[in-house]
């Protein structure tokens, strides 16, 4: 879906947004921030990449860059939906993540089961085929130095690259 029409620029919005990138993505690339009906709204138009800021609701950084194959995996994760097949995407996220589960992409915190994990600075690759991610290690409770696979086994299944 389009995003909703722009509004007044927030300028904390956008250098929020745009330290998840390098420069030279982030300067033509759009601000768009969810909105609480889960629209989105343009906080600045560009093009290329679309960054969100961090979202203030969540306990730690995680502002992300994302090109338009991640826009589209981002989107069906968000409306609960199977990702485009064949869309392969990269996302940058270099201010980090919020601690998230890596076996329950809708967990909403640290439980016994569900494996939180702690992330860093890193890129992602999202949308590939399940032959993509085989090399890499699909445990519940990887080793976040390391390239592995987030959410294994889901539709959305990705693969965390570490940027130290």
């Amino acid at each position: 879906p389009a995003p909703a029409p722009a509004r007044r620029a927030d300028p904390a919005l956008i250098r929020s947004a745009l330290s998840a990138a390098p420069k030279k993505v982030g300067d033509t690339a759009a601000v768009v921030v969810a909105e609480k009906d889960g629209s989105m709204r343009t906080v600045r138009p560009g093009s290329g990449f679309t960054c969100m800021p961090d979202n203030p609701t969540t306990p730690g950084p995680d502002p992300m860059c994302m090109d338009a194959g991640a826009t589209a995996w981002a989107h069906a994760l968000m409306t609960h939906t199977t990702p485009p097949a064949g869309r392969v995407g990269l996302v940058y996220m270099l201010e980090g993540g919020t601690d998230a589960s890596n076996t329950d992409p809708y967990a909403k915190g640290p439980t016994a089961a569900n494996h939180w994990v702690k992330t860093g600075p890193h890129v992602m690759i999202v949308g590939a085929d399940d032959a993509f991610y085989a090399p890499y290690p699909r445990g519940a409770s990887p080793d976040t130095s390391v390239p592995y696979v987030m959410w294994a086994g889901t539709p959305y299944q990705h693969l965390m690259i570490p940027v130290r």
